[in-house]
This record gives C-alpha cells, structure tokens and sequence, in this order.
C-alpha cells in the first residue's frame, strides 16, 4: 500500500521517478481505509532531502501511512524555504491534542552541543513525554536517541572525542526480536555522530532490550520493553551519496575530516560509494509500521491506551 502526502510535497515526483507507489491525498480521501498515522519531527538542515530518505524507507511497507510533518515551533530553518515549511509542516501546537499511531525523530546536527544550549531543547523535551500519552510507538534516530535516553532515563550525554562517521557491522544479539526479525546475524548500517552509545551503559543503567550492537560504534538497535520506544542510533535512512556529500562539505570547510570509514571503495573518495545498508534499513523501518505499530494500535485513536500494558 502507497504512503500518504500532499500533493504538492516534492517527495511525490522525486519517489514516483523511483517507481514508489505515492498516493497523494486527494486520492486517498476517495477511499475507505484507516490508514496508520505517522508524525515525522524533521529536526535535520536539509529537510526535503530527509523527507525524501524517510519517505522512501516509510513506502515499502503493505499499510497506507498518513504522514503528518512536524517542524519546531518558531524555529527558522537556514536550508529549507520558509514556503515550504509553512505549506507541508504543522507546529507542536496544532495536532497536540490529537493521537498517532506512530513518530519518527529524526537526528540533527547537535553532536557537540550541551542539552541546555540547544535552542528548542525545551520543545524537544515537551514533544518526547507528550508522546508517552499521544503516541503508540516512537523511533528516535541518532541525535534524537541521545536526546530521548536524557529526557526519559536521565542518562547523561556520552560525547566521543572524535567523530563516527561510516559504515560499520552489526551483530544481531535478540535473533528472536520483532524489530530485528529477518537480520541477517551481521549487518551494514552508517553512523555520523559524536554521540556515545556504550552497550553497557545502556544495560547496567536501563531497562532496555539491546537487539544489535557493534563492536565500534557501540549500541545500535534496542527498545523499551512495551514497546512503545525504539532507539536506532545511526542513519539507515540515508542516500549512498549523503555520507560523501557530509565529508566533502566538512573537507571544504577545512575541518580535515576523516574519511568515512568502509564506505569509499578502497577508501578513496574520488571513487563513488555503493549502499550497502538499504535492504537493512527498509526491513528496521517495516518491521517497526508492523510489530511496534500496527500490531499494537487501536483502531480507535481516541482509545488510546497510555500504558499500552
């Protein structure tokens, strides 16, 4: 079944090129379909490219998806026109009183930026325990992993000294696990991050299911016992193309940046990189619409259960 978007949203045209299946919302309102509403806090700097990264994992799913973007109240975003976020975004304080099935935050640039000093860290704080009661499952990718182990388990922000940035295996530790159900036992996924995620951190201090872990970049894949709260700390939305594109404008900005490791074809950046991860991150993203959403949401929205026990 198709995602659900506006109709003038760029993602339609660039995931149609694709042979993605878009139903834009005229259509969809033709047909007589409860489809899973997912609210998507887009907290990137190029949020059409994350849209569309998002969008496209988000699409290969059987379920019809309502997408509902959500922007930070009164932030203004350098790299996205303010058109575009005032005709496709809503803020916090529009659908606050409504339920949804499903939210995805996104990561953000915020690596080396203490909690207090972010902007909208308290927007960011309101949104998380809203989400206790309003939400069925949350997904926090990569910064917003950090952010969301602050706010709900008061685990302090871990900042390595120098950046992850690359490809890295996985080992799948929980075979049996619906979020990691059809993993092959080791994996690829890309990580672009100071943040610090220590598997024994994570279990010493937690109640947390770790369902896969890397030897360099720690903790990967893990989730809340009900259910209700997924953590995946690297990018597996991201283009083959957004990791060069990352080390290019840090090069040219004269950060001397490392080059990413495991993804240049013999580390040589003037060669093109492959994906090696999409398979990985369509199977997380389908995995998580079914057994952390679907299986688990009312019918009903507004019998909604906050403790979902």
């Amino acid at each position: 079944m198709p995602i659900r978007i506006p109709d003038e949203l760029p993602a339609v045209n660039v995931l149609r090129e694709e042979n993605v299946f878009v139903m834009t919302s005229t259509r969809a309102s033709h047909q007589d379909i409860r489809p899973l509403k997912i609210l998507i806090l887009n907290l990137m700097p190029k949020k059409i490219e994350t849209e569309n990264q998002f969008l496209r994992l988000l699409s290969n799913s059987p379920l019809q998806l309502d997408i509902q973007l959500l922007r930070i109240d009164c932030h203004e975003s350098k790299n996205t026109p303010t058109e575009h976020l005032n005709n496709f975004y809503c803020n916090f304080e529009d659908i606050q009183d409504q339920n949804f099935d499903g939210l995805i935050v996104t990561g953000a640039p915020l690596g080396l930026v203490e909690f207090k000093d972010v902007a909208y860290w308290a927007q960011i704080e309101k949104i998380t325990n809203w989400a206790k009661a309003h939400v069925t499952s949350t997904l926090f990718v990569c910064w917003a992993v950090q952010a969301a182990l602050n706010i709900l388990y008061g685990i302090p922000k871990l900042t390595m000294n120098e950046k992850l940035s690359g490809v890295y295996w996985h080992n799948v530790v929980a075979p049996l696990a619906p979020l990691a159900r059809g993993f092959d036992d080791r994996f690829l996924a890309p990580h672009s991050r100071y943040a610090s995620f220590p598997s024994e951190v994570i279990r010493q201090q937690v109640d947390l299911e770790i369902y896969a872990e890397s030897e360099q970049a720690g903790a990967y894949l893990f989730a809340s016992r009900d259910r209700r709260f997924a953590f995946a700390t690297g990018h597996p939305e991201y283009d083959a193309g957004t990791l060069s594109a990352e080390y290019f404008r840090d090069r040219d900005a004269g950060l001397e940046p490392t080059v990413p490791q495991n993804y240049f074809p013999e580390d040589n950046p003037d060669r093109a990189p492959v994906a090696s991860w999409r398979s990985h991150g369509y199977l997380l993203f389908n995995n998580w619409l079914n057994y952390f959403v679907y299986q688990r949401t009312p019918f009903d929205l507004r019998q909604m259960n906050p403790t979902l026990d």
